[in-house]
């Protein structure tokens, strides 16, 4: 797979002070090692955090510029750290990197690890410092191949130079950091999952409480955080809460830059980083360059495949959480899929559904036996076989499933895009519905 690049025009406009997650980036797409990324400015931060503040003056400070996870689910991210113990007599504590990147339509973080490793890794080594966490995991998607090979030689490069391992900066503290590829599970994106798999054990969710700040992997206090959001850190601790505040447009209530993209029959399918607040259709018009000829848009999602469709009109929306939130749906990864008019809803969607429901861990029943179920009405409606009734099935399995019904995050997930696609579409369901074959009136004599 080719991953879609940044546009020249983009890269050119690029600068520290606009784009601290991608000003970095080379023209040649070739990863950034360490003395080059040192010539940008790499490190900086780790140094400034490890030598002149104390770990929960970083966390205030992270707190303080709202930074929030990256991964779909939003949640602030100076918060969630402020949840580890401050027992210091519990000194084992771990800090791991959700890398496991299988949203479909979503590859922000591959382009991260690819093309800025050493980014990723003082962003782990300054929230480390913040956690008090001595060891760190990378969790990787077991299929980035190629992210694996530049974060271990990143990770040596910077373990050689001092910057992993006993006393850093001269500091008195100590990290160690390790890339641990996973075999490829959608589900192990959900934290307690990962935790599970990383152990050795079966990717199945946790019940929480306990949180895994308070137990995580192997019974330690653990924090979670996806690529982007790491990648954040450095910046914030370099440049300050006010300037990552202002990155926003005004009106968004979310805060900094944020990685997004547009992919399928687009004239320039891509990535770009953008603050948060731009609308949907500068996104689509403007970065994307708007449908190719001979396609007109008839849909989009926001923000990966768990996220609901929205229709032209829509893209107006604002590009953060609540502004996507006003037109229906989550803003999820913040990736987006335009759908075309020669795409017919129900063929989308039952090749999303197979996916999901081969994804389901297993472990609560309306996620196993729904998602096949949701697969199986899909498939009969595609060949024009459904039943009546299986436009309404599908609709109470949008609701069985939704939030708060299952174990975890992935249902709802799943078959939010099915509410959706019902809602808009309704036509193109009931068009898969099987007409009954026409009966002959009998005749005078035989009706008697």
């Amino acid at each position: 797979m080719t991953l879609p690049s940044m546009s020249p025009a983009n890269r050119t406009r690029r600068s520290a002070e606009t784009h601290p997650l991608t000003w970095r980036l080379r023209d040649d797409a070739e990863p950034v090692w360490l003395d080059e990324y040192r010539k940008k400015n790499g490190y900086s931060a780790a140094s400034k955090a490890l030598q002149q503040m104390a770990s929960d003056e970083i966390v205030q400070t992270v707190k303080d510029a709202g930074l929030k996870g990256r991964g779909g689910a939003g949640f602030p991210t100076g918060v969630k750290w402020g949840l580890m113990p401050t027992d210091e007599s519990m000194n084992i504590r771990y800090l791991l990197c959700n890398a496991d990147e299988m949203e479909p339509n979503t590859w922000k973080d591959r382009l991260l690890m690819e093309q800025l490793p050493h980014l990723l890794i003082e962003g782990m080594l300054i929230s480390a410092r913040a956690l008090k966490a001595y060891r760190g995991y990378i969790f990787l998607r077991g299929e980035y191949v190629d992210a694996a090979r530049i974060l271990n030689r990143a990770i040596d490069e910077a373990r050689t130079a001092g910057l992993l391992g006993k006393n850093i900066f001269g500091s008195g503290f100590d990290f160690e950091l390790f890339v641990h590829t996973g075999a490829g599970r959608y589900i192990c994106g959900e934290e307690t999952a990962l935790i599970n798999s990383l152990e050795g054990r079966r990717a199945n969710p946790r019940a929480k409480p306990p949180f895994p700040a308070a137990v995580g992997v192997w019974g330690k206090p653990t924090c979670v955080n996806n690529v982007e959001t790491l990648c954040n850190v450095p910046a914030i601790v370099n440049d300050g809460v006010e300037w990552y505040k202002a990155l926003a447009r005004p009106g968004s209530e979310d805060h900094g830059t944020k990685l997004m993209g547009f992919s399928g029959k687009v004239n320039n399918p891509g990535l770009w980083e953008l603050p948060f607040g731009i609308s949907a259709r500068e996104l689509f018009e403007d970065c994307a360059g708007g449908m190719r000829d001979g396609y007109s848009l008839k849909c989009w999602q926001p923000g990966g495949a768990g996220t609901g469709f929205l229709l032209p009109e829509h893209l107006d929306a604002a590009m953060y959480a609540g502004g996507i939130a006003k037109v229906g749906t989550r803003m999820g990864t913040g990736l987006a899929l335009a759908v075309d008019d020669s795409v017919n809803m129900v063929g989308l969607l039952r090749n999303m559904e197979e996916f999901f429901a081969r994804e389901s861990c297993g472990w609560c029943t309306p996620c196993r036996d729904g998602l096949p179920w949701s697969v199986k009405i899909l498939r009969a409606l595609e060949h024009g076989e459904g039943q009546p009734g299986d436009i309404e099935t599908l609709e109470q399995l949008v609701t069985d499933l939704g939030p708060g019904r299952t174990f975890c995050a992935h249902a709802p997930g799943a078959v939010e895009p099915i509410g959706s696609a019902i809602k808009y579409f309704r036509d193109e369901f009931e068009a898969g519905i099987a007409q009954p074959d026409s009966v002959e009136p009998l005749e005078p004599a035989l009706q008697q």
